[in-house]
């Protein structure tokens, strides 16, 4: 049976699960904090009469972020120009080092690419849980339909219904780390030396560059489209900002470009990269979803 301190141990799958699900590392948290809120509010009868700790708190944390999902939308209707999700250091790039911080249980694999995430993003809430729940951590549809309040039937069909999506947009299952780094390198490069021929060269003809500056920060609203028209955009902001240092980092467990000004991170931009050439690129620039990414000094 379970005792009260029996579901610590199940935070880190909890925080893994709300990420994926919310793509938003606060919210992730708010939600796994509800979901111990919840736990601890039982009284210790309950609690211990509770066989699975674990069971029990993914279903609530489960629930939580389905409602979340429902207001997100509406949320983001209002949300000023593009939401994309929030970027994810590798911990051994963490600005602070806080062993505690939520971001440090994150396990970066291929289901938290900025690309993936993207495409979880076009699914319903309900879609989403269903697929994320079991295509990612390979929860039984019974223990998905307690969360939805549906059929274990329904719930298989939402995964499939969402695994269809994740095929319409070639989202990668294992990308190749590597040779991204190699093109990702190449492209730092020319656009420090604000070469338009040498990114452009870089860049699949049917490119497509998406900015989140969420109102609070510089961002084209739209996504800009072709090769050429975003080497030409790039090297215009090159321009227009000088003494920007470029890092090469790893944004949520791939080769990344991180934009920095005195030390202070402006931009954090993830890549996807197809035969050799960069098919997206999505830049991060609401300083709320940087926080984890500026080192002192």
């Amino acid at each position: 049976m379970g005792t009260p301190e029996a579901g610590a141990g199940e935070r880190r799958q909890l925080i893994n699960v709300a990420y994926r699900l919310l793509g938003s590392l606060t919210e992730a948290e708010d939600a796994v904090q509800e979901a111990y809120a919840r736990w601890y509010a039982l009284p210790r009868h309950r609690r211990e009469a509770v066989v699975s700790p674990g069971a029990w708190l993914t279903t609530v944390a489960g629930r939580i972020c389905l409602d979340l999902l429902g207001s997100a939308r509406a949320r983001r209707e209002r949300y000023v120009g593009a939401w994309l999700p929030e970027p994810m250091p590798d911990r051994a790039e963490r600005a602070d080092g806080r062993g505690a911080d939520p971001a440090d249980q994150i396990t970066l694999d291929e289901s938290v690419t900025m690309a993936f995430l993207v495409v979880l993003e076009s699914m319903t809430p309900a879609e989403r849980v269903a697929f994320v729940l079991h295509d990612v951590f390979r929860y039984p549809f019974a223990e998905i339909a307690a969360i939805l309040g549906r059929t274990p039937a329904a719930c298989r069909q939402l995964a499939s219904s969402a695994r269809r999506r994740v095929g319409d947009a070639r989202a990668p299952v294992a990308p190749a780390a590597g040779g991204q780094a190699d093109v990702v390198r190449h492209v730092k490069e020319a656009w420090e030396a604000k070469d338009i021929k040498a990114l452009v060269g870089l860049l699949d003809p049917d490119a497509v560059m998406t900015a989140d500056g969420g109102g609070l920060a510089g961002a084209v609203l739209r996504p800009v489209e072709g090769g050429e028209r975003i080497a030409r955009y790039m090297v215009h902001i090159a321009d227009k900002a000088p003494g920007l240092t470029l890092l090469e980092r790893s944004v949520n467990g791939m080769p990344g470009l991180v934009a920095q000004r005195a030390g202070v991170t402006v931009t954090v931009a993830a890549f996807d990269v197809t035969g050799g050439r960069v098919t997206r690129i999505w830049a991060v620039r609401n300083p709320e979803k940087l926080r984890p990414w500026t080192r002192d000094g």
